[in-house]
C-alpha cells in the first residue's frame, strides 16, 4: 500500500529570558505598555543566551519530542533544519544536531534558509522524501534567533520578534493523503525590505566589523549589521501576495467550507488582523498564539499549531490551511490533515 507524509507529533522551546512590554517602555519612553500591545498584540518574547545559538535551541525541541512521540530515536532517518541563524556558515547546523542528538550515521541531514513561509517549504520537502521512499521518519526542525540581528535601539523590530526552535516529526503512513494542495511563490525584487546587509559574503563582516550606526526617519538605530525590515513594504507585499495564494488552494473538490482551521505565519496582530478581515475568515477559525512569543520566524506556525493541540482546538481528524509569508519575498500554503 502507497504511504504518504503526515504530521504525528509537535513539540517547541523558547529561550528563559523574557522580553516584555514593560522592559522596551523603559527603552522607549515615548512608546507605552498599552501601545506596544495594541500594534504588535505581543505582551513577551523570549530572547537567546549570550552562549546559545539556534542550535541549542532545536537539540532541546528535538529532546522534547523525542521523549514524547511515538517513535524510536535510531528510527529518524533524516533532519531538515530551517534557519536564517546557522551556528556556522559552514557545516550546516542539522549535521551538527545529527551528532547532538545521537542519531543513525545513515541519517540524512541539511539546513535551508527559508524564514517565515520556511515551515511549509519543510513539509513540502518531507513530502516529497517520504512519498518518494526515500525516508520514513523525519525531524522538520525550525530553530530562529533573530535577536542576535537586532539593534537594540530599534523599536521597530525589537517589538516584534522572539526567538524559539520547534520540532515536528513527519511519518510515513498508510491510507489516505494528509499533507498536499502546496503552493509556493517567491518575488526576489523585495530582498531588500527584510535583510540584514552585511555578513555573508557579498558583504563580508571580516571587511568591515565596525559598521557605522545610523538613526532612520522613524528615530530606529541600526547599523548594516542588523536586521532591517521596511514595514509598510512588507505589510503591502503581504496584503496583495496572501489573498491570492489564498484563493489558489481552493477550487470545486476542496473549498473553504472543508477547513475547520487556519494557521498563518504569527506576524503580529495588525498583520493577521487585516489579513483575516481581506479574507473573510471566521475569528473563531484562525489561530492567533504570539502574545507570549512574539513573531519566532518559521518556528511560528507549529508553535500555534501545537497551542492549538495543547488547547483542544485541534484534534484528530480536523484540516488545517497553513500559509507561511515574508523574507525573500517568500510565501507558501499547503492543507494539512490531522
Amino acid at each position: 500500500m502507497k504511504q504518504f507524509a503526515k504530521v504525528t507529533a509537535i513539540e517547541y522551546v523558547l529561550p528563559e529570558h523574557s522580553l516584555s512590554n514593560e522592559e522596551l517602555a523603559r527603552d522607549y519612553p515615548e512608546w507605552n505598555v498599552d501601545k506596544i500591545y495594541a500594534k504588535t498584540g505581543i505582551n513577551d518574547r523570549r530572547i537567546i543566551a549570550a552562549d546559545e545559538c539556534a542550535s541549542d535551541l532545536a537539540l532541546r525541541a528535538c529532546e522534547k519530542l523525542l521523549n514524547t512521540a511515538d517513535v524510536e530515536r535510531t528510527a529518524i532517518d533524516f533532519i531538515i533544519l530551517c534557519t536564517q541563524s546557522p551556528d556556522y556558515f559552514l557545516p550546516a547546523t542539522a549535521c551538527v544536531l545529527q551528532d547532538r542528538l545521537g542519531l543513525s550515521i545513515h541519517c540524512g541531514a541539511f539546513d535551508f534558509n527559508q524564514g517565515c513561509s520556511g515551515f511549509v517549504y519543510g513539509l513540502g520537502i518531507a513530502k516529497g522524501l517520504i512519498e518518494t521512499g526515500q525516508a520514513k521518519n523525519i525531524l522538520l526542525v525550525t530553530a530562529e534567533t533573530y535577536s542576535r540581528y537586532i539593534h537594540p535601539a530599534d523599536k521597530s523590530v525589537r517589538t516584534l520578534f522572539g526567538d524559539a526552535a520547534a520540532a515536528t516529526l513527519v511519518q510515513a503512513v498508510e491510507g489516505d493523503v494528509c499533507i498536499d494542495r502546496f503552493r509556493y511563490g517567491t518575488d526576489g525584487s523585495g530582498a531588500k525590505n527584510l535583510i540584514v546587509p552585511i555578513g555573508g559574503a557579498r558583504n563580508p563582516a571580516a571587511l568591515n566589523p565596525a559598521p557605522e550606526a545610523y538613526t532612520d526617519a522613524s528615530g530606529n538605530v541600526r547599523t548594516d549589521a542588523n536586521l532591517y525590515m521596511n514595514g509598510p513594504e512588507i505589510f503591502e507585499f503581504s496584503m496583495s501576495r496572501v489573498p491570492a495564494l489564498f484563493a489558489s488552494m481552493f477550487d470545486e473538490s476542496f473549498t473553504q467550507e472543508s477547513v475547520d482551521l487556519y494557521a498563518f505565519h504569527q506576524a503580529n496582530k495588525f498583520m493577521l488582523d487585516s489579513l483575516r478581515r481581506r479574507l473573510k475568515l471566521p475569528v473563531e477559525k484562525f489561530i492567533a498564539e504570539f502574545e507570549h512569543c512574539g513573531n519566532t520566524v518559521s518556528s511560528s506556525i507549529p508553535i500555534a499549531l501545537k497551542e492549538a493541540l495543547d488547547k483542544g482546538v485541534l484534534t484528530t481528524g480536523k484540516t488545517v490551511v497553513c500559509v507561511g509569508f515574508g523574507v525573500g519575498y517568500s510565501w507558501a500554503g499547503c492543507v494539512m490533515r490531522w
